[in-house]
């Protein structure tokens, strides 16, 4: 964990009417880190994945990504940058092939004009191989690539989210962010994610990943940022935040309080 930070947020802060949803939230990710953001429900951990994305806007702060400032830039934009991104709910097209949903995102940064792709026949099919390419590379590394012609909805529920993992990843990103990508998965789905996020780390590619299964977090994380009520209330290994008075009075505490 060497180097500037290659995700860098300073006082993000995000409002939904009278609730603060992130106050003055700072974070520094390392470039070539798995980081896990966890917290009790409601504590802003989506909230701060799509602001750092785009999907939805913070209300102050800044956000840098490789040292560019992305505040309030659109996500394509970001994407650009190198980020790509995951979310809760599965957004596959279900009636394209596997193949064809990674080739959509492996297409996201070439720029063909209608007179490229009518004159310059030879350049655009080897571009049109290179995303091919890259799509099936993508779909290996997940362990999907004997899938590649089935129908995208044809996948069990694990394989979908291993499916936009591959989606995300085609897109060529120096920073991945995975939103509870172990939702719905049992023992044996999480540890073939825990296998895929190694072998992302491994591509030098930095993970930032919401997660509410801590031994998958404890696991596979080298830090790990805790929120509650919007603010950061620890940071560090995994250990250390495991021994964090503030984050045992986070989760159990407040099971004591509802219980």
């Amino acid at each position: 964990m060497t180097g500037a930070p290659i995700v860098s947020a300073r006082g993000v802060t995000r409002r939904f009417g009278g609730l603060v949803a992130l106050d003055g939230v700072d974070l520094d990710v390392p470039s070539g880190i798995v980081q896990a953001i966890i917290g009790p429900n409601g504590s802003g951990k989506t909230t701060l994945l799509n602001a750092l994305s785009g999907a939805s806007h913070a209300d102050a702060g800044s956000i840098r990504i490789g040292g560019a400032e992305i505040f309030r830039l659109k996500p394509h934009r970001i994407a650009r940058l190198g980020l790509s991104r995951t979310f809760q709910n599965i957004r596959i097209f279900g009636d394209l092939s596997v193949l064809e949903n990674v080739k959509v995102a492996a297409a996201c940064h070439v720029r063909s004009s209608l007179f490229n792709i009518v004159v310059a026949g030879a350049r655009q099919q080897a571009t049109e191989s290179d995303i091919e390419e890259r799509a099936r590379q993508a779909l290996d590394l997940v362990g999907l690539a004997h899938r590649a012609d089935d129908r995208a909805r044809e996948l069990a529920y694990a394989q979908q989210r291993l499916l936009e993992i591959a989606r995300a990843l085609a897109s060529e990103p120096k920073v991945m962010l995975l939103d509870e990508p172990a939702a719905g998965m049992n023992t044996a789905e999480s540890m073939t994610l825990l296998e895929t996020i190694g072998k992302l780390k491994a591509r030098g590619i930095t993970i930032l990943f919401v997660e509410h299964n801590v031994r998958l977090v404890m696991g596979i994380s080298d830090r790990v940022a805790v929120l509650d009520f919007g603010k950061k209330i620890a940071e560090g290994t995994p250990s250390e935040v495991q021994r964090n008075p503030l984050v045992i009075e986070a989760y159990l505490g407040r099971r004591h309080r509802h219980a």
